[in-house]
């Protein structure tokens, strides 16, 4: 039954996500809102759903390896899984000035979240910086964008017109968020259910599940996107909507996790995985700024490094 629950939660928040942003798109369009509103907004926070509500969920029911290696194995998942895929389809362009400003926001995000957890203890002040960090950097954005299109804010605004456009009237679309919302809110309940039960049928640790069958399912909505974005040939778009990912995941996500349910000592994430965490995200930044782009030699080393932190981690329990 636990593995059934894993894969009905799973289906759940992949349908549920899908749901979510397509139909939010879609009022938002109808309402006039921009693209690149849309793009940084509804596509980042749509897209980051799952991993939220499954990260609030197991930290409620006193799961919290899941909760923290759910926001901690989907960002590994993103830069070293995600973006190796899409670059190996197709080589991801990089705007510099882009990087320059996300990425670094991204690098800052991490490295607080690593120093966090080496900390032992994360608090409802610590949740709150991390919420306050994220509407302070939304709220940037907004502001350099008035003053002038910005390379960052074309990446976004190409994200926000990815999805194709249909004529959708206002109370469908809304209709269809709110029941995508639901099913994210089943989907959730059921993966980590099924994901306790199966840590501890399989004698592991909430942590390792959190960091493998969790992230991976709840990251799907970020390889949908990437893969598409691959696919039609803009790569910078696969490229905005990992870095947007993973500044939500750790802000907004580990944030509104512990400002609600407070996580304390020991907490379960090895050095091993901060070292992973935080090597991935240099390496993915690296990578991007040598050639302005991510290529399909570098993809392939993404997806390699990936294999080997997935052999050595089930190998560790």
């Amino acid at each position: 039954m636990d593995i059934i629950f894993v894969i009905a939660g799973l289906a759940g928040l992949i349908l549920g996500g899908e749901l979510l942003v397509r139909n939010a798109v879609q009022l938002a369009r109808g309402l006039g809102v921009s693209p690149l509103v849309i793009g940084l907004t509804i596509v980042g926070f749509g897209t980051s759903a799952p991993e939220l509500v499954t990260s609030l969920q197991a930290a409620w029911v006193g799961a919290p390896g899941i909760a923290l290696g759910n926001v901690v194995g989907s960002n590994i998942g993103n830069t070293l899984l995600i973006v190796g895929i899409a670059a190996l389809i197709s080589p991801i362009l990089v705007a510099r000035k882009a990087l320059a400003r996300d990425g670094s926001v991204m690098l800052g995000a991490t490295l607080v979240c690593a120093a966090l957890v080496l900390s032992g203890e994360m608090g409802r002040m610590a949740g709150l910086g991390l919420v306050l960090a994220l509407a302070g950097y939304l709220a940037f954005t907004f502001m350099a964008e008035r003053k002038g299109p910005t390379a960052a804010g074309e990446v976004y605004a190409a994200e926000g017109d990815l999805l194709p456009e249909a004529p959708v009237r206002a109370g469908r679309a809304a209709l269809g968020l709110l029941i995508g919302l639901v099913v994210i809110l089943a989907g959730a309940r059921f993966l980590v259910s099924g994901a306790v039960g199966l840590a501890q049928m399989l004698g592991m640790s909430d942590a390792v599940i959190g960091l493998t069958v969790v992230a991976i399912g709840t990251s799907m909505p970020e390889l949908v996107t990437s893969v598409l974005a691959a696919r039609k040939g803009q790569g910078e778009v696969a490229f905005g909507n990992i870095i947007g990912s993973n500044i939500f995941n750790i802000l907004g996500i580990l944030g509104a996790t512990v400002l609600v349910v407070p996580m304390a000592a020991p907490l379960p994430i090895t050095g091993v995985d901060l070292a992973v965490l935080v090597g991935s995200a240099v390496v993915f930044v690296v990578f991007a700024f040598t050639g302005a782009r991510i290529d399909r030699r570098e993809g392939a080393v993404l997806l390699a490094a990936y294999g080997a932190y997935m052999v050595w981690l089930l190998g560790s329990v």
